[in-house]
């Protein structure tokens, strides 16, 4: 499984969208808040998302909660792939995997997202979320989740993540 975790806040960055000749569009920020909301995922060479959302920035405890959700679901042996983000490295989540052999963790190599297909994963679910304007974080949560869905509905597209990590694949 390749994991990774991601945020989306309220200030997300907006693209090009029209409006009727003359008027011009206007988005109203909610609030400043920086991050909202981060999410926690592991996408798997089958296909398959599990996600994890929690509010504010991923911090060790909140990886070690993802870590137990994910073991809920996926029973016996887990490899997870992942960058060497600091909560990656962290003495907690070092002292969590300790106790539970049956994950097992590859390092990408330092600075190399590309390498990483749910990087593009979840790059796809923040495209989709370009212009939406949430007014509360449940909401946010809910269109994230709707984002996933939308992808665990594209097999062919979720093939394509792996594609473009250089990873050959075959259906």
């Amino acid at each position: 499984m390749f994991w990774d975790e991601f945020g989306f806040s309220f200030q997300e960055s907006l693209a090009p969208t029209w409006a009727r000749r003359g008027k011009r569009p206007i988005f109203r920020r909610v609030t400043k808040e920086r991050r909202a909301l981060s999410t926690a995922v592991a996408l798997t060479l089958s296909g398959k998302i599990y996600k994890r959302h929690f509010e504010g920035s991923v911090n060790s405890q909140k990886l070690i909660e993802a870590l137990d959700h994910l073991r809920r679901y996926v029973p016996g042996k887990i490899i997870l792939i992942w960058d060497r983000a600091r909560i990656h490295r962290s003495k907690i989540t070092k002292a969590y995997l300790q106790n539970h052999p049956e994950i097992l963790i590859e390092e990408l190599p330092a600075y190399s997202p590309e390498l990483n297909p749910e990087e593009y994963c979840h790059g796809n679910v923040k495209k989709g979320l370009k212009n939406a304007r949430p007014t509360c974080k449940s909401e946010m949560r809910s269109l994230l989740d709707r984002g996933f869905a939308r992808l665990r509905h594209r097999p062919d597209l979720l093939l394509s993540f792996f594609r473009r990590a250089g990873l050959s694949v075959r259906q």
